[in-house]
């Protein structure tokens, strides 16, 4: 079963933690992350996943979720901080942050992003140093509607505010890799972005990654366990994981 990032936020709240590996052997840093996954699932973590930039050096690992796990975020985020201590020594954490979906569409039908190890994913995200932030995400949305129909090969993208800061994100999945080189050199940005930017002055990254690691199978056992064993295992009954998956 895949991962997925929904288009909104009414049963799952999502975080991003973004690394800087410090050491030659990132594949045991990425493994390190693994296990640091599983042991978010006692937190209220119901699945999470780890992007690797394909051309710079940069990991994402994202969690989302159970609200009511994530209410008091000051909590969860110390917490996990606590928990990656022990990887200050392979990696720098340059952000992280709680995101709030507000948009999103897919080429089935579904209201969430959906990913597996391997599939390709492109992120930008958007920092305005002036400005009100809800124009630029209701900028964000117009330039992601005007895009996405256009997009050959984008299976799925969504629209992400972050809570702490005044920054907007878009990701897309990708059907391969090579539909996400093709979109990026075949588009005139400058044509089909500044238009809704220009009124802005704004900081943009934009990176590509592969999805290393999934771990939203594990949704598969918890459905098979009795409500109790559930909560005990990561906090998440039978019911809720089949209210999350609904969509």
């Amino acid at each position: 079963m895949a991962c997925f990032v929904p288009f909104n936020n009414r049963n799952l709240d999502i975080s991003f933690f973004v690394f800087k590996p410090t050491v030659v052997l990132v594949d045991k840093f990425v493994e390190t992350l693994k296990h640091f996954s599983g042991s978010t699932e006692n937190l209220g973590c119901v699945q999470s996943s780890i992007f690797r930039s394909i051309h710079g050096n940069m990991i994402i690992w994202y969690g989302a979720w159970m609200k009511k796990f994530s209410e008091n975020k000051e909590l969860l985020t110390s917490a996990l901080l606590s928990m990656l201590a022990n990887t200050s020594s392979m990696a720098i954490i340059t952000e992280h942050g709680f995101f709030d979906a507000y948009a999103g569409e897919s080429r089935d039908g579904s209201s969430a992003a959906k990913f597996s190890t391997g599939d390709a994913i492109s992120m930008n995200i958007i920092v305005p140093q002036s400005g009100d932030i809800n124009d630029l995400s209701y900028a964000n949305l117009a330039i992601f509607k005007s895009h996405f129909l256009k997009m050959e090969g984008a299976s799925a993208g969504v629209c992400l505010n972050c809570q702490s800061m005044p920054s907007v994100t878009c990701l897309y999945v990708w059907k391969s890799l090579q539909f996400c080189y093709s979109w990026i050199i075949n588009s005139d940005h400058r044509r089909t972005m500044l238009p809704y930017l220009e009124r802005f002055s704004l900081d943009i990254k934009y990176d590509i990654f592969r999805v290393v690691f999934v771990s939203s199978d594990n949704l598969l056992n918890y459905q098979n366990l009795p409500s109790n064993q559930a909560l005990q295992n990561g906090g998440i009954s039978k019911e809720e994981s089949q209210v999350i998956m609904q969509d």
